[in-house]
């Protein structure tokens, strides 16, 4: 497994981080596709034996039960120092004032809630799921300050919001003398690659990392076009990241696949690993060869002409997951 480092920190992470939005119980949270724990634990085995020691989750992700299985997973198959663990807070989990948003007290009252659910005593990365407009900056930021110098955060991540929002919440830090984000965790994709117009300069600049989520988009560019997958059936955001100028995008893949000997999987994700400000993407699996093919990716190098021919369809659209 290739290695680099979490943005511009010392901390070494694998170029490829488990997505474990893919891990719960489905009848918390609404995802019927999801692995239950005796699903799910060949896939953590498979992941440690291919040094994917990255896994990312969130409080929200099948309301706490992502986090159980993942805490359970790294104390039955692995140890917790070999392992980087990464979480979030946002999205609601709880009707009360502190069971979303990301207010002091959302912040105090989540960070605490994950660490129970995981089974220990620190996070490695803790991300706002989204940007909360209802909260002052500065609440936010020095909460989050307040939670790394407790020991509980080794450092702090940022996911899905536009750049002027990230900036606004940088600047307070660096005002305050508090914890700035260190990562991006972002929706990039061959269908989706809205970020490359000003977040992913913003990233370059300030020494930021990419965390993209959704690098295949949501198997969108795994298979020939038409052919839908469980969670794109039903996906939140199906409809409004797949206009019709995404076939030529899908075509290609194939075609560039078929001409390698390779799965789609592979040229996609090739695709994403090869920009620069991509630390690690974020690869959801529920099959053994989802891991497989991500890992062979690593080793796959397109051609400029490649690289060509998977772009050339794509146009512009909105960004999503807002």
């Amino acid at each position: 497994m290739d290695h680099t480092r979490l943005g511009s920190t010392g901390l070494r992470i694998p170029h490829l981080a488990l997505g474990c939005m893919s891990v719960g119980d489905s009848s918390r949270g609404g995802h019927p596709w999801v692995l239950d724990e005796d699903a799910a634990a060949p896939l953590f085995t498979q992941a440690l034996e291919l040094g994917m020691t990255f896994w990312d989750t969130a409080n929200s992700y099948n309301l706490g039960s992502s986090e159980e299985i993942v805490g359970r997973a790294v104390r039955r198959y692995t140890r917790r120092e070999d392992v980087v663990l990464a979480t979030k807070l946002c999205l609601p989990v709880g009707d009360g004032p502190g069971g979303s948003g990301l207010s002091r007290r959302a912040v105090m009252e989540q960070v605490d809630a994950s660490l129970t659910r995981l089974g220990t005593d620190y996070v490695d990365l803790y991300q706002i799921h989204r940007f909360d407009p209802l909260t002052p900056v500065e609440e936010t930021m020095e909460a989050l300050h307040d939670v790394v110098k407790a020991g509980k955060v080794r450092y702090l991540g940022a996911s899905s919001m536009w750049t002027w929002q990230l900036a606004k919440l940088q600047t307070a830090a660096l005002l305050g003398g508090w914890t700035p984000f260190v990562t991006m965790q972002d929706q990039y994709s061959l269908l989706m690659r809205e970020e490359e117009r000003e977040m992913f300069g913003y990233l370059a600049d300030t020494g930021m990392g990419s965390l993209p989520w959704s690098p295949l988009a949501r198997g969108r560019v795994t298979r020939p076009w038409g052919q839908q997958t469980a969670r794109s059936s039903s996906d939140l955001f199906e409809g409004v990241v797949d206009p019709a100028s995404d076939e030529g995008t899908v075509n290609a893949v194939e075609k560039v696949a078929a001409e390698r000997g390779v799965p789609m999987a592979q040229v996609a994700l090739a695709w994403v690993l090869r920009n620069p400000v991509v630390d690690a993407p974020i690869v959801g699996a529920t099959k053994p060869h989802h891991l497989t093919d991500a890992v062979a990716a690593l080793g796959l190098d397109l051609s400029d002409d490649e690289v060509t021919l998977l772009e050339a369809s794509y146009t512009p659209r909105l960004p999503t997951g807002f």
